[in-house]
């Protein structure tokens, strides 16, 4: 014969839904956390984009003199 356990546990009530104070809380919180991907990916990229502009617009210092004892070897320019 089955056991009647039923009867014996008490009986809970569980709210279906979700209240009013914690959509709205959620709501908050719910933004960045849909979107932190995205706000992370834009400020990355405005950094590498600036570094680039940045690295690309400066003067490119002038050619000096080649160092002491330097044997000029085999280049692309050479060809005689």
């Amino acid at each position: 014969m089955p056991k009647k356990n039923k009867s014996n546990q008490p009986k809970t009530n569980f709210p279906i839904g979700k209240s009013a104070s914690k959509q709205q809380e959620e709501k908050e919180q719910d933004f960045y956390a849909k979107h932190k991907s995205t706000i992370w990916t834009i400020i990355v990229l405005i950094v590498l984009t600036f570094f680039f502009i940045v690295n690309n617009t400066r003067k490119v210092p002038d050619e000096g003199p080649y160092p002491p004892n330097y044997i000029k070897g085999n280049t692309a320019e050479e060809t005689n």
